[in-house]
């Protein structure tokens, strides 16, 4: 019921009863001084709640970075590794036994190995049976099924693959579709010190060939082939050649079965058989139009390691009117059905081939198919060199072979 305000006092409007004694709209508009009153009341826990703000924690500081690896004067080198949740860690090194690593209390576990022969190496960590690379380490080794971190101990600059003050040659990167293995790929070319596109003067090729999981730059990024290259023809070791490092899987169908793909007979067959047709078709055409390359079989040289090396003899056994030098590395890959491979292959090719040359590492377990192979070679009548090195299948054993053979080929 509405109400009427007189200057003095209430006159109320309808029946008298307690619900009179009060005016609601009143209530709802208090005079000012109230209203400041009661705003203050409401805002009072808000300002000491603003004035009473907990203290930050400061955040947490990452830890220290750690020096992996520490490569000492004396050769010898540490291996760190933070992993505070790991059970155990191991160091897998190229070319050794696996190395458990020790923790301390701040999680971080490490292993000290004895000297070590100045050269390249890859490794990793196995953290409860999972393998990783090195955080601590930049620098990569490519692979197509395990890439891996890389450790260098510098040496005398009297190694082949150790970067000297001489004219280095260039590397080159190409790609193209492949219409034999219907996918695109590429290829890397060096091309020696003083190289003039276009001169007449003409230079011998070596078609280099890399192993199975790696890529084509195998033979650059961890063979330091450009290094070694470099070095010999300065030294005038080497003749001055260019140097072709394709793709070596005739197809991509066999690297993605990884390690099982050699066990499908078919599939390697195929993938061998593919790789020397996209070779002859594709990559030799390519590369002898665009580069100054002497076109002559006795200027043409074919070597590879592991899967390349049975590659080389593949190819190059069976096409004597391309190449005369040839070169295995470590072969391994094919079977020991040699008259089925290599069906034409008799004592007329010695007046063909230059240089036949096949290595292997006395510690590689496919050191009994390289020397069945030599064996059998010899019942042909087919002349070749057999190289037998300390090693076990490692790039420490194909960077030698591979300073040994440049040296011998177009001599």
């Amino acid at each position: 019921m509405p109400c009427k305000k007189r200057k003095r006092g209430w006159k109320w409007q309808g029946r008298a009863n307690r619900s009179n004694l009060f005016c609601p709209e009143e209530i709802l508009r208090p005079p000012s001084l109230f209203r400041r009153l009661l705003s203050l009341l409401l805002l009072a826990p808000l300002f000491l709640a603003a004035q009473q703000k907990p203290e930050r924690s400061k955040p947490e500081q990452p830890p220290a970075p750690l020096v992996s690896p520490e490569v000492r004067a004396d050769k010898t080198v540490t291996f760190r590794f933070r992993a505070p949740n790991a059970k155990s860690v191991d160091l897998a090194l190229e070319g050794a036994e696996p190395r458990a690593m020790q923790n301390d209390d701040q999680g971080v576990w490490s292993v000290t190995i004895s000297p070590l022969v100045p050269d390249y190496y890859g490794y990793s960590f196995v953290a409860d049976g999972v393998r990783l690379i090195d955080p601590s380490n930049h620098v990569l080794i490519p692979n197509l099924l395990a890439t891996a971190s890389a450790l260098h101990v510098p040496g005398p600059l009297s190694l082949p693959w150790e970067v000297n003050a001489v004219p280095h040659g260039e590397i080159h990167h190409h790609f193209y579709k492949s219409a034999v293995a219907q996918d695109d790929r590429d290829y890397y070319v060096y091309t020696p010190p003083n190289y003039d596109p276009v001169a007449k003067k003409t230079y011998p090729v070596l078609y280099l060939l890399h192993g199975y999981s790696d890529d084509s730059s195998g033979w650059t990024a961890v063979g330091h082939c450009n290094v070694i290259l470099d070095n010999l023809i300065a030294q005038g070791k080497a003749k001055p050649m260019i140097v072709v490092m394709p793709l070596g899987y005739g197809t991509m169908e066999f690297l993605r079965l990884a390690w099982d793909a050699w066990s499908r007979t078919e599939l390697r067959d195929r993938n061998f058989k593919q790789f020397t047709e996209a070779m002859l078709t594709e990559v030799m055409p390519r590369v002898e139009s665009e580069y100054r390359i002497t076109k002559d079989r006795n200027s043409r040289a074919i070597a590879g390691l592991s899967m390349g090396g049975s590659e080389s003899l593949l190819t190059g056994l069976n096409n004597l009117d391309k190449f005369a030098w040839i070169g295995a590395f470590s072969s391994g890959g094919i079977p020991e059905d040699f008259e089925r491979d290599f069906p034409s292959l008799d004592a007329k090719a010695n007046h063909r081939l230059k240089l036949l040359w096949i290595a292997c590492g006395t510690e590689d377990h496919r050191i009994t198919l390289n020397r069945n192979l030599r064996r059998w070679l010899t019942t042909k009548g087919v002349t070749h060199v057999d190289i037998e090195t300390p090693g076990m299948h490692t790039w420490m054993v194909w960077r030698r072979n591979l300073a040994e053979f440049a040296q011998l080929i177009f001599q």
